[in-house]
């Protein structure tokens, strides 16, 4: 596939998977990242990174579970390997807990985490609040170690990486024969869709090196997830909110829900804050945008998109690169006069 040319446009973890997955299964193919930020600066990098996966209605379960299970053994491999800690994968295990017994008690993904199990009568009486729970062991990745990981791992597969800003997709039409557009909440202009809105997240990293088990309300607002630094404690959901400063009144209503599931989180320190806006939309956005090629100086240009992914950016980014992935070679397969 000589003389093919990809770009990705987004330096988060779902720019940097794809980019990977593309360089690495098509080693013939000149493969570019464009990013206007790139790690420690973006989103990415404050996500909690543990992986959940809530139920879409709008999205076939299959797909679902093969988005999942994509991304939950590739990082299993790397959590089990030397380079666990440089990438900052690691096994987490540990409990979610509901207020009121959930219709569907067994979840699509139970059966690809370990371990997954309902919690028992004795095991539940630490959380009077609560009346039903599961255990199971996951995966947590921090994103601050990850990106610069998938960066070089990016760069061995021959891959380049460029820090710019891009303002309009068909201003690369010219240099590339395949856009992969990965950029998050960006999407909102350069793929047109304002159906793309800011999620408003802020979290606290603690100092409580005590604590070695997650735990998750079910409602996805309140949670304590340990990780390799600290002790990631969150969080807020806030539709359509822009505001990337640190609020205090959410400070201190998250210490106050946290603590009230793990009271020892009264003596922790706490060690930084975090706001971030997530990329939330109905649906992740995995597909070919055929009507609308981007076309200029009289060649087409396919566009292949994947974003969207709200607050599940880690846990679904390796199994909607591999769909993208998927994408880009049939893409390809009308460059057959330069393979």
């Amino acid at each position: 596939m000589g003389g093919v040319r990809v770009v990705v446009v987004g330096a988060g973890v779902v720019g940097f998977s794809t980019a990977v997955c593309i360089a690495e299964n098509l080693p013939h193919v000149s493969v570019t990242l464009l990013g206007e930020k790139f790690s420690p600066e973006t989103t990415s990098d404050g996500a909690a990174g543990i992986l959940f996966a809530n139920h879409n209605p709008d999205v076939p379960v299959e797909q679902q579970r093969r988005w999942f299970k994509s991304s939950f053994d590739h990082l299993r491999l790397i959590a089990q390997s030397e380079d666990a800690p440089e990438a900052g994968v690691m096994l987490s295990s540990g409990w979610q807990i509901f207020r009121d017994v959930p219709e569907d008690k067994t979840p699509y993904w139970s059966d690809l985490v370990l371990g997954f199990r309902i919690m028992t009568e004795r095991e539940m009486v630490r959380f009077p609040e609560h009346r039903f729970g599961q255990a199971f062991t996951t995966i947590k990745c921090e994103c601050s170690r990850y990106l610069p990981w998938l960066e070089k791992r990016f760069r061995r597969a021959g891959g380049q990486v460029d820090q710019c800003r891009v303002d309009n997709l068909q201003d690369l039409s010219g240099s590339f024969d395949v856009i992969v557009n990965c950029s998050g909440l960006g999407s909102r202009s350069l793929a047109a869709d304002v159906s793309v809105q800011p999620v408003r997240g802020q979290v606290l990293k603690m100092e409580a090196p005590w604590l070695q088990h997650f735990i998750r309300d079910g409602d996805g607002l309140t949670y304590i997830y340990p990780g390799m630094q600290g002790v990631t404690v969150g969080g807020t959901r806030q539709g359509g909110d822009w505001n990337l400063r640190v609020e205090d009144n959410d400070t201190r209503g998250i210490l106050k829900r946290c603590s009230s599931l793990e009271p020892s989180l009264t003596r922790a320190r706490i060690l930084s804050s975090w706001v971030g806006l997530r990329p939330g939309r109905r649906t992740p956005r995995v597909e070919v945008e055929r009507e609308v090629e981007v076309k200029k100086g009289g060649r087409s240009v396919t566009v292949v998109h994947n974003y969207g992914h709200g607050g599940v950016g880690v846990t679904l980014a390796w199994g909607t690169a591999m769909e993208a992935l998927g994408l880009v070679k049939k893409s390809l397969q009308g460059h057959r006069a330069k393979l």
